[in-house]
């Protein structure tokens, strides 16, 4: 009897497979033209729509089953992606003068800043800290970080949300000292 009812789980997921294969012969030469000038780097392109069929096949069911639907589908998904990598880039940015701020010829200034910035992280929760740790210095996405630390990931964004305000506050000092330099 077990056997009987892993037939339709199996034939649905080949069904899945062969539509996925399908999308992704269709696609994806118009997906990473698409990609190339989102990001205009070969490689981040390849990526995103990498990423974008892992997403498919991650969840089949959710690929609307209608030719001009799944198309639309999967630009959205790759488009989000890319805003996701943009916003990701830009934190990185604005966080790079806090994290390494003074130049190698001012020692001090950088053992300083770097001093400052593990203090504020010191003083955040053990769990926004290490969701801070694997966002911004690791670069993991929130999907990732909520499996590692057991939460979802809406409260993995809503921690890291959080804790970029307390840092904020905290690091502010340091960073208007540095402008005035």
């Amino acid at each position: 009897m077990a056997i009987e009812a892993e037939v339709p789980v199996l034939a649905a997921r080949a069904a899945d497979t062969e539509r996925l294969a399908t999308l992704f012969d269709r696609h994806h030469g118009r997906l990473y033209r698409l990609a190339r000038r989102l990001c205009f780097e070969g490689e981040e392109a390849a990526d995103l729509v990498q990423e974008t069929f892992l997403r498919a096949a991650r969840s089949p069911r959710s690929v609307p089953a209608a030719e001009p639907d799944g198309e639309a589908w999967l630009v959205r998904v790759m488009v989000n992606l890319a805003k996701d990598r943009c916003r990701r880039r830009h934190v990185r940015e604005k966080a790079a003068p806090l994290l390494d701020p003074a130049p190698a010829s001012d020692p001090e200034a950088g053992l300083v800043a770097r001093t400052a910035v593990a203090g504020a992280l010191a003083g955040l929760g053990a769990r926004r800290r290490a969701v801070v740790v694997l966002a911004e210095i690791e670069g993991r996405t929130s999907p990732e970080i909520a499996r590692l630390l057991g939460m979802t990931a809406v409260t993995v964004r809503w921690h890291l949300a959080a804790a970029r305000r307390e840092l904020a506050r905290t690091l502010a000092p340091l960073a208007e000292k540095g402008a005035q330099r």
